[in-house]
């Protein structure tokens, strides 16, 4: 027989397990950035502008295709027009033309010789590489941006893990210390003492703890994620330190600064560009152009009713139009001078633009050299501590040291492994900022 209570028991704890696994979504560094750029509205909206502009330069080149129009016209003359002709009998008056009139057909032009037009096409072609590089600068920036808050919330994490860790060695003592005072073996003041030095612990893991809450919904933010996904990041910041002395034994870190990938100078480079071909554009604004055209009209003309006693007769011609631009008040002199200093501006920009650039990267190595031995040094300032900790600990379980001398070997080890985490930190973030400077990262070519 069906039993519906166990079905449905089933039921909830398969429910239950699925939320619990979905709660519990571990992503990499790797994994938070690939969804970014393909989740970021951001980037799906630089995508897009880029399609917009294609569309854009496929209208300018519609403007070389002929143009044909149906054209009709309908002409009511409520007075017709009246010649005069000298006769010997004396000036006669005749009136000419029709109550209605009636003219309908086809139209058609085409731009033959039009340099201005066929200038305008390289600047929509030129537009779409300045979208491309422009959705390249977004993705380069969300990259760096991803790649430091995933590095903030493991910090977070590893500092929280740490001062967890003191908390509960602070908490183990201050059990002791209250058995101790039961037991008559240890003063009021020791037991207090202990208390306070958990107590002081925990606004720190509250503010790891909210900081760790702030930094993921950064992350959801910048991937494009639902803000109710929860997810824990599967890497910690010691993973990386093998991965960066890898790098620099390699001497593959900051190996090409030449900049030449920099999104910032492809970006002036390109403006300079389309400043240039705008200036192309206003040079051929002096030479003439030629257009053809052609139409087939069918006519009629009737008095009384405009509708009864059509009677149609067709037309057609072919022309071509020759224009010479003679003088139109210095507009197209002055034009060609804006662009010309207008160019000569971007030359300016970009030699500021380079060195300032230069000094990023100078200063971007040099933090990461310092970070690196700051590395070297608090991995032996953590060893010290670690140490000195281990040898406090015997020499309080004998009596030799007091619980003060104990709580600051603890303290030091806390802050040393700190101090560890936050190098490793800023060492990474060091990196990621040259890497977006120099264009370099391998998630985005």
């Amino acid at each position: 027989m069906f039993n519906k209570k166990l079905f449905y028991i089933i039921l909830l704890v398969l429910v239950g397990g699925a939320m619990s696994a979905h709660a519990q979504l571990s992503l990499s560094l790797d994994e938070c950035v690939r969804i970014a750029l393909n989740e970021n509205p951001t980037i799906k909206v630089k995508e897009m502008e880029i399609t917009r502009v294609d569309y854009s330069r496929k209208e300018v080149l519609g403007q070389l295709l002929p143009t044909v129009n149906l054209a009709g016209q309908y002409t009511r003359n409520l007075s017709l027009q009246t010649m005069y002709m000298d006769t010997p009998n004396g000036t006669m008056a005749i009136k000419m033309g029709s109550d209605n009139t009636h003219a309908g057909g086809f139209q058609a032009q085409i731009p033959l010789v039009v340099p201005q037009l066929w200038k305008s096409i390289k600047l929509s072609e030129n537009q779409i590489l300045q979208n491309v590089e422009a959705a390249r600068a977004n993705k380069l920036s969300l990259v760096n941006q991803v790649e430091k808050a995933y590095y903030a919330l493991m910090l977070a994490k590893d500092s929280k893990r740490v001062i967890e860790e003191n908390h509960a060695t602070a908490k183990l003592n201050a059990d002791i210390f209250q058995k101790k005072f039961e037991l008559g073996a240890a003063s009021e003041y020791d037991v207090l003492r202990a208390n306070v030095a958990v107590t002081n612990l925990e606004p720190a893991i509250l503010e790891a703890e909210n900081s760790i809450t702030a930094l993921k919904l950064q992350l959801k933010l910048l991937m494009g994620m639902d803000v109710r996904q929860d997810f824990e990041p599967s890497q910690q910041l010691d993973e990386f330190k093998g991965e960066m002395y890898a790098r620099v034994m390699s001497n593959t870190l900051g190996a090409d600064t030449t900049l030449a990938n920099n999104t910032s100078l492809k970006s002036l480079d390109l403006q300079t560009d389309y400043l240039k071909k705008v200036l192309d554009v206003q040079k051929m604004a002096w030479y003439p152009t030629l257009t053809g055209s052609a139409s087939m009209m069918w006519h009629s003309m009737n008095n009384g009713s405009p509708f009864s006693g059509l009677r149609w007769s067709r037309a057609s011609n072919v022309g071509l139009t020759l224009a010479f631009p003679i003088f139109q008040g210095g507009q197209r002199y002055y034009k060609q001078k804006q662009a010309e200093i207008a160019v000569d501006e971007m030359k300016w920009q970009r030699e500021n633009l380079e060195r300032s650039l230069h000094v990023q990267v100078a200063t971007q190595n040099d933090v990461i050299a310092k970070n690196l031995k700051q590395i070297e040094s608090n991995e032996g300032g953590v060893k010290m501590a670690e140490k000195a900790n281990d040898i406090m600990q015997q020499s309080f379980k004998i009596g030799a040291a007091t619980f003060i001398q104990l709580r600051d070997t603890e303290d030091a080890l806390m802050a040393a492994r700190l101090a560890y985490y936050q190098a490793i930190y800023n060492y990474l973030v060091a990196e990621s900022d040259l890497e977006h400077v120099l264009g370099n990262t391998h998630y985005v070519r």
